[in-house]
């Protein structure tokens, strides 16, 4: 399946987009997480989707990939930028209304286009998410597991930025702690992976720095309810991030949402053990 690869000005800043299969059927806008780019979304996945007729776009966010970067450290953009970038990239590709499909940071960024700008948004799917958040504390959500903290406490250095192996073995081994316990860690893959994510980034320091520090903006968990697209919730089963319950709480408080929990998953984008199911899923979802 061919790609069309282009950068769109929206909102001041250049994003870099790809997309996949024809123009004319349902659209697809995938939306990664922090730390991540477009590469977050496996090729082949994305190939399947569009094999199943849908026009599939991912895209680089703000200091991803080949986007535009900012000062490492001190990012002057926060959620709210990211939701009306998403939006601003649905209109200037002249898709009408979009099915969206986000992931952890990008849950959040889908949860407030669907919330905010409601008549670009055919459907919603969110993955690795949690109710009005992250960016917001509540108490009946259960908290990190202790091992993820203990990652946390202790967690290795920065890299050199401008050592590019160095920085390929840190962004490798930083998914580890993510990953489900239940399934080996294949680190030879990560690395491959993390290699392309390196050499293909315009500034790897931001990439890996900026979106951590965005302002959440204000809490919307108490508006999920006024989302009226059909929802699907994704949610893996050894998430230590978000452990299962924010996601099934989160199927809850949106009308009629569906919850669908990943076995073996932790935080992480649709491992390829998921992909037969998540892809029959989406392409039923987004019909």
């Amino acid at each position: 399946m061919g790609s069309t690869a282009r950068t769109i000005a929206v909102n001041g800043i250049d994003l870099c987009t790809e997309a996949f299969g024809n123009p004319a059927d349902q659209a697809v806008l995938l939306i990664h997480g922090a730390g991540e780019s477009m590469l977050a979304w496996d090729a082949e996945f994305v190939a399947r989707l569009a094999a199943g007729g849908r026009y599939v776009v991912r895209y680089d966010s703000r200091d991803a990939g080949r986007s535009t970067t900012f000062p490492v450290g001190a990012p002057p953009y926060g959620l709210a930028d990211l939701v009306a970038d998403a939006a601003g990239l649905i209109i200037a590709l002249g898709l009408e209304r979009v099915h969206l499909v986000g992931m952890s940071q990008g849950s959040a960024v889908a949860q407030l286009v669907a919330l905010d700008h409601p008549q670009l948004v055919a459907s919603l799917t969110v993955a690795s998410g949690t109710p009005g958040g992250p960016g917001h504390q509540y108490a009946d959500l259960p908290a990190m597991s202790a091992e993820l903290a203990q990652f946390f406490e202790g967690a290795a250095p920065e890299p050199d930025w401008t050592d590019l192996a160095a920085v390929t073995d840190y962004l490798a081994e930083s998914l580890r702690p993510f990953a489900a316990a239940s399934r080996p860690f294949d680190l030879a893959a990560q690395q491959e992976s993390a290699a392309k994510v390196v050499h293909r980034a315009a500034n790897i320091a931001a990439q890996l720095t900026n979106p951590y520090l965005l302002d959440a903006g204000a809490p919307w968990r108490n508006r999920l309810g006024d989302i009226a697209v059909p929802t699907l919730v994704y949610h893996g089963d050894e998430d230590p991030l978000f452990p299962l319950d924010h996601g099934r709480i989160l199927a809850r408080e949106i009308p009629n949402a569906q919850f669908r929990p990943l076995p073996h998953t932790g935080h992480e984008v649709f491992p390829p053990h998921t992909w037969d199911t998540v892809i029959s899923d989406l392409l039923t979802h987004t019909t």
